[in-house]
């Protein structure tokens, strides 16, 4: 099983940027599937975004066009770069990894303690 640890996040005023990274430990990296979750204030937990190990990737629709997720199998970090944030954006993201990609895009991932991203309007 993956350990996972975030970092990067921070408060950000609309419209500026940040990148979140995720490092991982533990089983080998390269079999994982890899994500990024978030849970907004009095909402359920949610994908924003994952890649698999191929490098195939998904977007909740909501981030389409604003965030990009990537791997570095070398340095068994998952990046996901946020521009354009968005007050909406406000949450606690969570780096996910799975073996399993549907397991991974219901939520259902191994999760990190997350990192808290707030988003000044």
């Amino acid at each position: 099983q993956e350990q996972l640890v975030e970092s990067g996040g921070g408060l950000v005023q609309a419209g500026g940027s940040l990148r979140l990274s995720c490092a991982a430990s533990g089983s080998i990296f390269s079999i994982n599937h890899m994500g990024w979750y978030r849970q907004r204030p009095g909402k359920q937990r949610e994908l924003v975004a994952a890649i698999a190990t191929g490098g195939t990737t998904n977007y909740a629709d909501s981030v389409k066009g604003r965030f990009t997720i990537s791997r570095d199998n070398a340095k068994n970090t998952v990046y996901l770069q946020m521009n354009s944030l968005k007050p909406e954006d406000t949450a606690v993201y969570y780096c996910a990894a799975d073996t399993r990609w549907l397991t991974l895009l219901r939520g259902l991932g191994s999760r990190g303690l997350g990192t808290q991203v707030t988003v000044s309007s």
